[in-house]
C-alpha cells in the first residue's frame, strides 16, 4: 500500500507539482542551485522494468549540478530524504538522500535553516510530489513496503510450516524453550508502527528450560544474525542457537551438537522468521531488511560551513593535510571502526589532532598535536563509512556514519595432526586468543588452557590434561592488535603404539612474534596454519593413563595426558 507523506517547506500552495507513486523505484536525482538554494530538482523512476524520465521542478540557473544515482538491478533502493529550508524565502537549501547501501553528499547548504527528515521505517520511495516557485520550495515522498531477502530455513524438513512473515520494524524479544534432546519452542515478538506485536509459539512446551532474549529497539539495536546447531540425523531439529545484534551476542541456547549454521546477510537486520516444527523446532528461515545507518553528532565548533560526504560502504583512504599524511585501508577486508581526536584548548575549538583504528587491530599515527580535550567517534559492532562535520579554512567539527560489520563467516578447523585416541574436546570458536598457557611432563605436553574473547568480553576455556609438579607456562597475546596465525608442534609414535601421537612440543606464531618452544623437542614435523586467517578457537583429544610407581607416591593421582592436538576454527584476518 503506498503511504504519503506531506510536503516540507512552503505551505504557500503555489507551484504545486506530483510525479504520482507508480513506479517500481527511484533511479537517478539530478540537483540544480546555488546559494540562495535548490533551484530545481528532477527524479528519474523505474517502472515495468523501464526507464521513466521525469521533468525539472524549478528553473535554471548558473550555480552547480548534482547528480544521485540508484542502482535498482543491485537492489538498491531509495529509503530516506533529509534537508533544509529556510522559512522567510520558502526555498530547500539543501538536500540529501539515503538508499540501503550509501547516503549521498549534502546538495546544498544549511545555513542554519530548519532542518526536516523524510522516512518510514522498513519502506522505499517510489515517488515524489511538492512545489516550486522561481526555487524549489517544497518535497514530500510516496513510500512503500520494501521487498525483504528471504533465507530459506535450516535445519530438518519434518513437522508444519510457520511464517510470522516480513511486514515488521523488527524484532523485540525472543523466547526459547529448550529440552533435554533440542529446542522444543521459540517464539518472536516484534514492532510494527512502533507498537509490540506478539508471535506465536512454533513447537510445543516439555520439561526443560526457558531462555528471554531482548533487543532494544528503541535504543537503536536491532537482530542481524541467528548462529545454531541442528541434528544430523534424518529429523535434523535444532539442538542449539544463538542470537547477535548490532550491540550484543546471546549465550548459546541449548547445545553445540550436530552441524552449524548461520542465517546472516550483509549489512541487512532480520524482521521476521520462519520455518518448520512439531514437538521440537525442525528448521527455522529469516526475513532480512537493509540495517540504518547510524550517524554520530559531529565534535567541535557549531559555526563554520557544514559538509557531509554521506555514506557509502566503507572508508578506503583518509588524507590529512597537517603534514600532506595519507593513511590507507585495505578494504574491503580492513574497515575503520573509531576515530580518537582531540579539539584546541582555546574558544575557537578547532580539532587539533586524530588518530585511526581499524579492524584488524591497526592503528594510525597521530596526526596533528593532540591536546587533553578528548572525543571518540565510535559505535560498538560497526565500521565507519562515512564522515560529515564543518569546515573553513580548518577543520573545526568531525562526526561520522557507522554500518554494522560484515558478519564472520563460519570458522573452518583444519584436518588433525596425530593420533586417534583418546576422549575429544572442543572449545569452539570466538573473536580472538588472548592467552595461553601449557603444562608439562616426562613426555612432552600434559596441559592446555586458552583464554578467548568474545564481544571485547574474555572467555576462560576448560582444562585440558592435568597440571603436574612441573607448572604451568603462559603466552600472553596484546588483543586485539596482535593475534595467533599459525601453530608447529611436534608428536611422536611408540613402537608399540602405547604412545601413539603424543605432542611432545609446541610453538605459537602472531603477526608480530614467536613464541618460545613448549615442550621437548626443538625441530617440529606438523604445522597448523591457512593463509590470511587467523586462529579463534581450540579442539583435540586426551587420555587418561596410569601414572608410575614413583609418580603415584608423589602426586597420588591420574594424569591426563594430552593425546593429539587439533585446532580449527580459523577466520580470515580481517574477522
Amino acid at each position: 500500500m503506498i503511504q504519503r507523506l506531506e510536503a516540507q517547506g512552503s505551505k504557500d500552495g503555489k507551484g504545486i507539482w506530483d510525479d504520482g507513486s507508480d513506479y517500481d523505484d527511484v533511479s537517478k536525482i539530478s540537483v540544480r542551485g546555488d546559494s540562495g538554494g535548490i533551484q530545481y530538482i528532477r527524479f528519474d523512476y523505474i517502472k515495468n522494468g523501464q526507464l521513466k524520465f521525469g521533468s525539472y521542478r524549478g528553473y535554471t540557473g548558473p550555480g552547480f549540478t548534482k547528480t544521485f544515482k540508484i542502482n535498482h538491478l543491485k537492489d538498491e533502493q531509495l529509503e530516506s530524504v533529509e534537508g533544509y529550508y529556510e522559512p522567510k524565502s520558502n526555498v530547500i537549501q539543501g538536500i540529501q538522500f539515503k538508499t540501503n547501501l550509501r547516503i549521498s553528499e549534502l546538495m546544498g547548504y544549511e545555513f542554519n535553516g530548519t532542518k526536516f527528515s523524510l522516512a518510514v521505517d522498513g519502506k522505499k520511495i517510489v515517488g515524489f510530489h511538492g512545489s516550486s516557485n522561481d526555487k524549489l520550495s517544497s518535497l514530500g515522498p510516496y513510500f512503500t513496503w520494501s521487498a525483504p531477502t528471504r533465507l530459506e530455513a535450516k535445519g530438518g524438513k519434518g513437522g508444519q510450516e510457520w511464517n510470522d512473515g516480513a511486514d515488521h520494524e523488527g524484532v523485540t524479544k525472543i523466547y526459547v524453550r529448550g529440552g533435554p534432546q533440542a529446542i522444543q519452542y521459540i517464539k518472536f515478538d516484534y514492532v510494527k508502527d512502533g507498537q509490540d506485536v506478539y508471535g506465536s509459539i512454533h513447537g510445543v512446551t516439555g520439561r526443560g528450560f526457558t531462555e528471554l532474549f531482548e533487543i532494544n529497539h528503541l535504543n537503536k539495536e536491532y537482530l542481524i544474525s541467528v548462529e545454531g546447531y541442528c541434528d544430523d540425523s534424518k529429523s535434523g531439529v535444532i539442538q542449539g542457537i544463538q542470537f547477535k545484534t548490532n550491540i550484543k551476542t546471546s549465550e548459546l541456547i541449548g547445545y553445540d551438537n550436530g552441524k552449524k549454521f548461520i542465517l546472516a546477510a550483509n549489512g541487512k537486520k532480520i524482521i521476521g522468521f520462519h520455518g518448520y516444527a512439531e514437538k521440537n523446532l525442525n528448521s527455522l528461515g529469516a526475513y532480512f531488511t537493509t540495517s540504518p545507518f547510524t550517524k554520530v553528532a559531529y565534535e567541535g565548533a557549531t559555526v563554520s560551513e557544514l559538509w557531509d560526504d554521506g555514506a557509502y560502504q566503507g572508508v578506503r583512504k583518509v588524507h590529512v593535510h597537517y603534514d600532506t599524511t595519507m593513511f590507507e585501508v585495505d578494504y574491503p577486508t580492513e574497515l575503520i571502526t573509531s576515530v580518537e581526536g582531540t579539539l584546541k584548548p582555546d574558544r575557537e575549538t578547532l580539532v587539533a589532532s586524530l588518530t585511526f583504528r581499524t579492524s584488524k587491530g591497526r592503528t594510525s599515527p597521530t596526526f596533528g598535536r593532540a591536546t587533553d580535550r578528548k572525543f571518540v567517534l565510535e559505535s560498538k559492532g560497526c565500521a565507519i563509512v562515512g564522515f560529515h562535520g564543518r569546515a573553513s579554512g580548518s577543520v573545526w567539527a568531525l562526526g561520522s556514519y557507522f554500518s554494522p560489520l560484515p558478519p564472520l563467516a563460519d570458522a573452518e578447523k583444519l584436518e588433525a595432526q596425530g593420533g586417534n585416541g583418546g576422549a575429544s574436546w572442543d572449545d569452539g570458536g570466538f573473536d580472538g586468543i588472548r592467552n595461553i598457557y601449557i603444562g608439562h611432563n616426562e613426555m612432552g605436553i600434559a596441559f592446555v588452557k586458552f583464554m578467548y574473547d568474545k564481544d571485547n568480553q574474555a572467555v576462560v576455556g576448560d582444562d585440558h590434561g592435568s597440571k603436574t609438579l612441573l607448572g604451568v607456562d603462559e603466552f600472553e597475546l596484546e588483543y586485539p592488535s596482535e593475534y595467533l596465525i599459525s601453530l608447529e608442534g611436534s608428536y611422536y609414535e611408540a613402537e608399540d603404539g602405547s604412545e601413539s601421537g603424543v605432542v611432545r612440543m609446541l610453538t605459537f606464531k602472531t603477526n608480530m612474534r614467536t613464541s618460545q618452544v613448549f615442550g621437548l623437542d626443538t625441530e617440529s614435523n606438523f604445522t597448523l596454519e591457512k593463509e590470511c586467517h587467523k586462529i579463534v578457537g581450540f579442539h583435540g583429544k586426551i587420555i587418561k593413563k596410569r601414572e608410575s610407581e614413583r609418580e603415584r607416591e608423589t602426586v597420588k593421582e591420574t594424569i591426563e595426558r594430552f593425546r593429539e592436538l587439533r585446532f580449527g576454527d580459523f577466520r580470515n584476518v580481517a574477522g
